[in-house]
């Protein structure tokens, strides 16, 4: 990536960063009315920047608040009915350097007849250095209490799209905008091409907001916080079953 893309791209995270705390209408969509109907998940399409593919495998590494973590994201063979529509479980594991565990989640997420990827929820849970449990803050399930699912990456994703990813009032309200197509990007972890850039954020964490890097046929690449937040993770490796 050249010296001048980058700063056009950290120009357009201070712009959005601007546009979002100073304005108390954040949100660029409102919030999803209903969950979808699981017709709508009988003959699903791949969505090649958010592959659901049993088996994949991916590996990332990342610091937060001055501290280093292990992360590994497993698209597993398991699956869990969750408002009427069968989602894929996937499970993520972040771990300190030391090896404890930082954070457990399972992630359910279900590809429409469109390629649409939606959220439907998620069971999470943080860890001390001790291995205590801390909370489960975040979880939250589709259809349970109001929850409503999101599309967390649209089938032909252009700029500028924008939706709720998510929506559990007061737990779980992140959303994200696309804002670019890029040819590649380097990370620390290589170059990838086919590349999704979009921003996310949450009306629940004001003043937060982070820029994420999709690749085609690998999923997300790089993650970085670019206002009121310092966790950045990149993937290191893609294992394909």
């Amino acid at each position: 990536m050249t010296t001048r893309t980058i700063a056009v791209l950290t120009a357009s995270a201070a712009a959005v960063g601007t546009l979002l705390t100073t304005s108390a209408a954040a949100p660029l969509a409102g919030p999803p009315s209903g969950n979808p109907d699981p017709q709508l998940f009988k003959h699903p399409t791949d969505n090649p920047y958010f592959p659901l593919t049993p088996g994949l495998l991916t590996r990332l590494r990342g610091t937060d608040e001055g501290e280093h973590f292990k992360e590994k994201v497993v698209v597993t063979t398991r699956t869990r009915v969750v408002a009427g529509v069968t989602t894929t479980v996937v499970h993520d594991v972040v771990r300190r350097p030391d090896g404890t565990l930082a954070e457990k989640t399972d992630d359910w997420y279900a590809a429409d007849q469109d390629g649409n990827v939606w959220y439907f929820g998620e069971d999470t849970a943080t860890y001390d250095e001790q291995g205590r449990l801390e909370d489960r803050e975040g979880s939250w399930e589709a259809g349970i209490d109001g929850a409503v699912a999101g599309i967390i990456m649209p089938a032909d994703p252009r700029p500028s799209q924008a939706a709720y990813m998510e929506y559990a009032k007061g737990e779980a309200e992140d959303q994200a905008w696309v804002v670019q197509r890029l040819p590649s990007v380097k990370t620390p972890g290589g170059k990838y091409v086919g590349i999704v850039r979009t921003f996310e954020w949450s009306r629940l964490e004001p003043g937060v907001i982070s820029q994420k890097f999709y690749a085609r046929g690998r999923g997300i690449v790089l993650e970085k916080d670019v206002a009121g937040g310092s966790e950045r993770f990149w993937v290191v490796s893609h294992t394909t079953p």
